[in-house]
């Protein structure tokens, strides 16, 4: 099985609190990982709106960086551009969320779906994914 991870769940693996059990948890049950392109970006842009404590931020994006070199990065080319369109035309999604999923729906089957967006899940679950959240 592979465990696709969006940006909700690579932070929720470094950030206390509730999620960050089902991440671990999540994580060490299938070494298999992987997350879309834009996973990283959209991870470090996020980290100055979870603390302010500079030291803080620095470690935090260390530990996302090195963290990326284990994880299998779907590429956001342009079969996965357009299936995140038309997902975006079908479903109530932000077109980073799209592009999320999109990027699993690449992945050989049976995946796992690793997210806290409430946006997210029931489109993972249409789209056949066991999904892996609160």
């Amino acid at each position: 099985m592979t465990l696709a991870l969006d940006t909700t769940a690579i932070l929720g693996r470094f950030v206390s609190g509730a999620h960050r059990r089902v991440v671990l948890d999540a994580m060490g049950a299938d070494a298999d990982w992987c997350a879309s392109a834009v996973a990283l970006t959209e991870a470090l842009a996020l980290v100055d709106r979870i603390t302010e404590n500079p030291v803080e931020r620095d470690r935090l994006r260390r530990a996302l960086r090195d963290d990326w070199e284990r994880i299998h990065v779907v590429p956001v080319d342009q079969p996965c551009l357009d299936r995140a369109a038309e997902l975006s035309r079908l479903q109530p999604l932000r077109t980073v969320d799209a592009l999320h999923l999109a990027a699993a729906d690449r992945l050989p089957r049976p995946v796992r779906f690793a997210t806290f967006d409430p946006r997210q899940i029931p489109v993972a679950q249409a789209l056949g994914f066991e999904v892996v959240s609160r």
